[in-house]
């Protein structure tokens, strides 16, 4: 077998994005964005680094004092031995200071927003972080009329686009 006939496997991510949540954007009125650390197992940064996480269904919250990021769903490695084995949904601790931890207690106590976790990432020195949103939920006639907005804006840059190679 050649160059181009070996199976490529699937590119291990070392910088950039490991997981997003692309309908919190739908959902919610995003406020203010928080980047925090993530307290991991070795076998669970080897699977994000795979790009094998969800966290669609994911929700942050505080517990005794500390933020936890929970429903987040990072399947088992594979490649590991039976040390690797751990639960794919534990919550996983937040690393966030104190007033920070304060601020968003409040504002979801306060305002009723929630913590919605909008991307799970690695830095430049490879550590895995996620970004944290605040966040209102939509009404159903907010989501029409965002859909309607993204649509117009389509119609009008096909339009231009037409326009111009005439």
């Amino acid at each position: 077998m050649n160059a181009a006939q070996v199976p490529r496997k699937k590119p291990i991510i070392s910088t950039g994005t490991a997981a997003q949540n692309r309908r919190a954007r739908y959902d919610y009125k995003i406020g203010p964005t928080y980047e925090a650390g993530l307290v991991l197992y070795g076998p669970e940064v080897k699977s994000l680094r795979l790009g094998r996480a969800s966290i669609a269904e994911a929700w942050a919250g505080e517990r005794e004092g500390e933020m936890f990021l929970f429903g987040c769903h990072i399947p088992e490695y594979q490649a590991g031995s039976f040390m690797a084995k751990f639960d794919p949904v534990r919550p996983k601790k937040l690393l966030l200071h104190q007033k920070q931890i304060r601020e968003l207690v409040g504002a979801i106590t306060r305002e009723g927003a929630t913590l919605v976790p909008l991307e799970i990432l690695f830095n430049e020195k490879g550590r895995a972080k996620v970004l944290l949103g605040l966040a209102q939920g939509k009404k159903m006639h907010d989501k029409r009329a965002d859909i309607a907005k993204r649509d117009w804006q389509r119609d009008k840059a096909r339009v231009m686009r037409n326009k111009g190679m005439d």
